[in-house]
């Protein structure tokens, strides 16, 4: 824990005294910013393991610091922890939506401090372990040459990042800077029609490629994704992949694959949307989810579902239920455990 460096930025100076002190004497390297502009730079100069951030600052307050330090692919996966004198859930909840990994309630003791940071450091341990073993995973994405040790290498040395519980990891709209990795967890995409409906594109599990199309065809990203459960994910940023695409047609080949897939998939939807009927529609996303899980049993909100089959919410509930009543599914709460796989599949029109 010796060579574990924190940074600190916090205006109110006996504060950040008293923490810079405490940490010290904890063997922590500290790094200390009297306002957010300082912070910020600190940060990307020092690449501190872990940062403390007070919300009310003048210049720059601890969410601007927060969003331009993850809008750095050098920074973004730092675990960030604010300090806040107001305990009102509207602040926190804007803290953790935004990516922070957690927050102290001011004033706060010694051991509140020491103990928030070690349990963020050990999580974030265990999380790059996980993420390093995840690796060998990608091996059946493409066939084992040397495309594929670079490709490794350059995951390797990405830092992961969690994205928490409804977190936006990307708009549409975005400019297409990076591909994403699902290591762990569960996105889905979805587009805003005019009305303000959603449209569910894609769910992906454990390790899917996210933002292919915008990379490969040079474009803005044409769906929003957002975390459908604590979820990590490795940022693999254009000016790293764009290489290997052109030097190794093997890589070029897989990842034209996966955009076939999920074109074809779109095309899929859209057909269904455009003539199959409510019962059907709904069969189909079902089994859509089952395919995707690889399980019978899977946990999706109504809303999700809704936007998934292109159905209004009310209309979920009760095809929900006459699936039930008919035997073709068990529902409990938001998981759904299908009972008859082959009913749903040739569910009639």
């Amino acid at each position: 824990m010796i060579n574990k460096k924190v940074l600190i930025i916090e205006d109110n100076n006996d504060i950040r005294e008293n923490v810079v002190e405490i940490l010290e004497l904890a063997g922590y390297q500290v790094f200390a910013a009297d306002n957010g502009k300082k912070g910020v730079d600190l940060a990307i100069n020092n690449k501190p393991d872990i940062i403390l951030c007070d919300i009310m600052m003048p210049e720059l307050d601890g969410y601007g610091v927060l969003y331009l330090l993850n809008k750095n692919t050098e920074t973004n996966a730092i675990p960030f922890i604010f300090l806040t004198a107001k305990a009102e859930r509207v602040d926190l909840r804007k803290a953790m939506e935004m990516g922070a990994d957690d927050y102290l309630t001011k004033p706060f003791d010694d051991m509140e401090l020491l103990n928030a940071i070690e349990s963020r450091l050990k999580k974030k341990d265990l999380q790059e372990n996980f993420y390093s073993k995840s690796l060998d995973r990608i091996a059946n994405l493409i066939s084992k040459n040397d495309g594929l040790g670079e490709l490794k290498k350059i995951i390797s040395e990405r830092k992961s990042r969690q994205f928490k519980k409804n977190q936006v990891i990307y708009y549409e709209g975005d400019k297409g800077n990076n591909i994403y990795l699902l290591i762990n967890g569960n996105v889905k995409t979805i587009k805003l029609a005019e009305d303000g409906r959603e449209l569910m594109t894609g769910i992906y599990t454990n390790d899917n490629y996210l933002g292919v199309q915008a990379i490969l065809s040079n474009e803005v990203y044409s769906d929003t994704a957002t975390a459908l459960e604590d979820s990590l994910v490795c940022l693999i940023p254009k000016d790293q992949i764009e290489p290997l695409l052109s030097q190794y047609p093997e890589i070029s080949r897989e990842f034209i694959k996966i955009l076939a897939n999920d074109i074809r998939e779109k095309e899929e939807q859209l057909l269904q949307l455009a003539y199959h009927s409510v019962r059907k529609r709904m069969a189909e996303a079902l089994l859509r989810l089952q395919r995707q899980q690889n399980n019978e049993s899977f946990k999706i909100s109504r809303e999700d579902l809704a936007a998934m089959a292109g159905i209004a919410t009310e209309t979920v509930s009760r095809t929900l239920s006459d699936f039930k009543d008919e035997n073709l599914i068990d529902k409990k709460g938001s998981i759904i455990t299908i009972l008859d796989l082959a009913r749903l599949a040739k569910m009639k029109n």
